[in-house]
């Protein structure tokens, strides 16, 4: 049986998730909500180039929330729109739908709707859904419980137009115990879709550590996993580093599986 998936945003981003999802073989893609009304009642795949339907587009202006749920059940629920979404599928939880979401960044108050979410069902929370990146922060507290003494500076560098601080370098400071303000340095050039390096200074040696994601589709890839990851688990508020670390002891124990 195929994975059902509901997706939140189609644009730059979400159209380009929407794709990989139905490239998966073995996953559905039964709906796409977005915040505008434009192409809603038609099918994501036929706006991607495909010859069937699949991915109903709907505006979240026009959705009955009470209801949509109900009608229109999926086993997970993938988040590339904007924080405040959360607030328009907290309902979904009481039906088993599972929530997997890559907001950048969310307020206090969104995080903790979210966080209320996982009280009811799996939640897989993660600011930088690409595997690349969660094996990044993965590789660099092994590193730094290594080197405990070293110095350690992170850099992330993105598209001219991006504002503030990445999440993804926000997350990578915390994971590492390390000063937001002080130990992130922001780069903003051209097109670079997202590029995030730490740094590790020793006494006679430099030792970096370097993410890049050079297509969104790694975006797409990344929430799939996660998808498929957190089908597994009960509720609870999960990440995407918990969900690489699992796999990765499995597979450290028996290299035979996949």
């Amino acid at each position: 049986m195929k994975l059902s998936i509901g997706l939140f945003g189609f644009g730059k981003t979400g159209s380009i998730v929407a794709n990989e999802i139905i490239k998966e073989n073995d996953c559905e893609l039964k709906w796409v909500v977005r915040k505008s009304s434009v192409h809603e009642g038609t099918y994501a795949s036929r706006h991607l180039g495909y010859d069937h339907d699949e991915g109903i587009i709907h505006s979240i202006n026009n959705i009955d929330f009470t209801q949509f749920y109900k009608e229109n059940k999926v086993d997970v629920i993938i988040d590339f729109s904007s924080s405040s979404a959360v607030d328009e599928y907290k309902n979904a939880a009481q039906y088993g739908t599972r929530i997997v979401s890559a907001i950048s960044k969310y307020n206090g108050k969104e995080f903790e709707l979210l966080k209320e979410l996982s009280d009811h069902t799996a939640v897989l929370y993660s600011p930088n859904i690409t595997l690349g990146v969660n094996f990044l922060i993965e590789a660099s507290k092994v590193l730094q419980s290594i080197a405990p003494h070293a110095d350690i500076e992170i850099i992330e560098e993105h598209f001219k137009g991006k504002k503030g601080v990445s999440g993804t370098a926000i997350r990578i400071a915390d994971d590492l115990g390390l000063d937001r303000e002080k130990n992130i340095h922001s780069i903003r050039v051209g097109g670079t879709i997202g590029r995030h390096e730490v740094v590790f200074g020793l006494p006679n040696q430099t030792i970096r550590i370097i993410h890049e994601s050079i297509n969104r589709a790694a975006f797409g890839q990344g929430a799939i996993y996660a998808a498929k990851w957190i089908m597994t688990h009960a509720k609870g508020m999960y990440s995407m580093e918990q969900a690489l670390s699992l796999s990765m002891a499995i597979q450290s124990r028996n290299p035979n599986i996949k």
